[in-house]
């Protein structure tokens, strides 16, 4: 790979960064999140604005371009038959309470770029499409192409990406911006699973609770409905003098009705441990002032919800990661509450053996606890030896100056779904966290990830051609 191709490319992209800036505020003001489908749009038509406005935008570089109608559109240039493909998603999870400037207006302050999706996942889509378009201006008659994909469904249930996969060419090499640095060499399965319980009757019965938007998203607000037998009430009451937690409240509907509200911290599903799930600190609140009679059953509630999997029997490692769970969504009817449960297990795992062990579990120690939804998406694993791999390192080694190894991670992107692929990094450290309230990315790190996201593509096309 010539040095001398690298820094052209690279100086358009330096000469370019304000247009980079604009250009990735425009996106962020789309508000991407999944709503009604609506002809050619499934996904809602906020999403397929967002489509449109990347399209159109690779089209008037002078990109060839393809609708799918509407799930996912790509960007390509170039000639000859290897395919170096970067995949990246318009979506964006819901948005929360609490955000220092909207979430969709993309301000700038104090040298941070402020909105839902500027690390996931619109900020390096931006990035990777002024990386391509850097390379199509500044190198002519590579025998490669290069494609950007951009997906609509990433973040509730990959439908575009099997679209894609089903009727479109899979990459020689492909990276999706979308994780960690260097690289994410392997991702861990990922499991959906929605347990059905009873709810608590008796002394202290739960009427109703809710809290949570997506199975990915660590939940930030819980409220529950609750009745005290009136030969309990003053037991209780003591208990609620009691006990303390300053991110809880309550209020007394009726003479024996109350209603509690938790206030958590939003967080990737992926590392619970980062975000303070309303829902755990609710039942663990609930089961404080609950009177002995209804005590293990509280206790159970909680225990199923525990990040590390053992309420539900499924704790564990390999030597490669470790499985943890997020309690993202709790709901209820007459009856019965539903916990969606997303779990990410060790990449050696097979999702088969998880609900087994589930299943076990729960006929051991909760008997009236059933499984009610088992979805699985299986783990990734590339060899730290393989081409690819090394290549995006000697890429970003190069552009770090040092040596940094590959990494595993519990998140899912969309590596795991189209062949050939693996997913690098969209921030560094003092940038904000995907998927929490105040999401921003410092402006002078899209300017760094695009410079960094051409280098690779370049030394992956290397791979197959000679780029002098």
């Amino acid at each position: 790979m010539s040095s001398l191709t690298v820094q052209k490319v690279q100086q358009w992209i330096r000469n370019h960064e304000n247009e980079l800036i604009e250009n990735t505020q425009q996106l962020l003001r789309f508000k991407s999140i999944e709503g009604a489908p609506a002809p050619n749009a499934p996904f809602g038509t906020e999403i397929d604005n967002a489509l449109q406005y990347m399209l159109n935008l690779s089209s008037n570089a002078g990109m060839k371009t393809k609708n799918l109608d509407g799930y996912a559109g790509w960007a390509e240039f170039g000639d000859g038959k290897p395919l170096i493909v970067s995949l990246g998603h318009l979506d964006v999870v819901p948005v929360g309470d609490g955000w220092k400037h909207p979430p969709f207006d993309a301000v700038i302050d104090n040298g941070y770029l402020y909105g839902r999706g500027v690390v996931d996942d619109k900020g390096p889509t931006m990035a990777s499409f002024f990386a391509m378009r850097a390379i199509m201006e500044c190198t002519k008659g590579l025998k490669v192409r290069f494609r950007a994909v951009y997906g609509c469904n990433e973040e509730s249930g990959f439908e575009c990406v099997e679209r894609y996969v089903k009727t479109e060419e899979h990459p020689t090499y492909g990276i999706a911006p979308d994780s960690d640095w260097p690289l994410v060499h392997a991702e861990k399965g990922i499991a959906d699973l929605q347990i059905e319980v009873p709810l608590v009757k008796g002394e202290l019965a739960l009427l109703s609770i809710e809290g949570g938007d997506r199975p990915n998203i660590v939940i930030d607000k819980c409220t529950a409905k609750l009745k005290v037998l009136q030969t309990r009430k003053e037991e209780v009451l003591e208990k609620i003098g009691n006990a303390w937690d300053k991110n809880i409240s309550l209020t007394w509907l009726t003479d024996d009705t109350f209603e509690i509200t938790a206030i958590g911290k939003a967080a990737h599903g992926s590392t619970p441990f980062y975000g303070d799930s309303a829902a755990i600190r609710l039942l663990r609140f609930i089961r404080e002032i609950s009177p002995a009679s209804n005590w293990e059953e509280y206790t159970a509630l909680l225990d199923i919800c525990d990040i590390s999997g053992y309420g539900l029997g499924i704790q564990g490692s390999d030597e490669l990661s470790t499985l943890t769970a997020n309690a993202g969504i709790i709901n209820s009817d007459e009856n019965n509450l539903y916990v969606l449960i997303n779990i990410r297990y060790p990449v050696t795992w097979k999702g088969n053996d998880l609900v087994e062990r589930c299943e076990a579990k729960l006929n051991e120690s909760y008997p009236n606890f059933k499984i009610k939804v088992f979805r699985d998406s299986e783990p990734l694993h590339f060899p730290v030896d393989s081409p690819m791999v090394e290549a995006i390192l000697s890429a970003y080694n190069a552009e770090a100056g040092g040596f940094s190894k590959p990494k595993v991670m519990g998140g899912g992107t969309y590596a795991r779904a189209i062949p050939n692929t693996v997913s690098i990094g969209t921030s560094w450290a003092g940038d904000g966290e995907p998927h929490e309230t105040d999401e921003r990315l410092r402006v002078e790190n899209l300017l760094r990830l695009s410079l960094y996201y051409a280098r690779i593509l370049l030394y992956l096309a290397a791979l197959e051609i000679d780029i002098e």
